[in-house]
């Protein structure tokens, strides 16, 4: 596993969770939280997981591989669910989230 396939995935964890949290609290000052609840929900799973992926995989984890498969699945949802709303905010996190989840499967992918 090459320290590039890390470098990458770790900087698109990051990015990805800096985006969710962003975007979650946004959501929090929109006029219609209540449509958003979904939306601040897979945010908030979407900002742990990466959070949790990128340092698993600053220390070399033997786990960061199936932490990456399982992140690409949140990133996933949290892309597809922010996309379906029209906000600024939101369509920068799904970017930052499909983004993440493909560096993520990447990485999952990779050879141990």
């Amino acid at each position: 596993m090459t320290q590039e396939l890390f470098d990458r995935c770790i900087a698109a964890c990051n990015a990805c969770a800096t985006a969710c949290g962003r975007c979650a609290a946004a959501c929090l000052r929109e006029p219609d939280v209540k449509s958003l609840a979904a939306c601040i929900a897979l945010d908030t799973d979407c900002e742990a997981m990466c959070r949790l992926c990128a340092s698993l995989m600053a220390r070399g984890s033997v786990h960061a591989r199936a932490a990456c498969r399982l992140c690409a699945e949140v990133c996933s949802a949290c892309g597809d669910e922010c996309a379906s709303h029209d906000h600024d905010h939101c369509q920068a996190c799904a970017t930052a989230c499909r983004s993440c989840a493909q560096e993520c499967r990447n990485m999952a992918a990779s050879a141990p």
